[in-house]
């Protein structure tokens, strides 16, 4: 399966780091911001969530939900929530089966090295469920705010 802008973003249900199990479909009627990111408490990961964090309120005034999802295990993701006061859930792919389906499991290349892990990567999925946008091989440096501004000026 692939995912495609315009079609139903492909439901999944995975385990939060709040120990509740959340489908993708539970946020119909609210605009969701999905974002896959390779592994908790590294440095751009960590900047990454806490500019999702920082920017709550303002994710909030246009009626948006912030999903993160990693390979990471739950534990590991309530560790991090904890260390950085994330207000919003982690989700645990760790069978990598829901970065398969949106095409995020990539190989990929450190030192020399190959390995498969998530590309970072951004889907905004609105009210009605439908993919709108995607960012890949996400910088993270103004992506936070590029996102919002989408939401804004698309879905407000």
């Amino acid at each position: 399966m692939t995912v495609e802008i315009g079609k139903q973003a492909p439901d999944f249900a995975l385990e939060a780091n709040s120990g509740e199990t959340v489908k993708l479909s539970d946020y119909l009627g609210t605009n969701v911001v999905l974002y896959f990111y390779p592994k908790d408490m590294t440095p751009g990961c960590t900047t990454e969530a806490c500019d999702f964090r920082d920017q709550m309120e303002q994710f909030n005034m246009v009626d948006a939900v912030i999903l993160g999802i990693s390979p990471d295990p739950v534990d590991r993701h309530k560790k991090f929530v904890d260390k950085y006061g994330l207000p919003f859930l982690l989700l645990a792919d760790t069978d990598h089966h829901v970065a398969e389906t949106y095409d995020v499991w990539k190989l990929k290349k450190n030192f020399g090295k190959e390995y498969m892990g998530i590309e970072r990567s951004t889907f905004i999925i609105n009210k009605e469920g439908d993919l709108v946008k995607q960012w890949r091989k996400v910088k993270v440096n103004g992506h936070v705010e590029e996102a919002l501004s989408y939401i804004r000026e698309n879905l407000n």
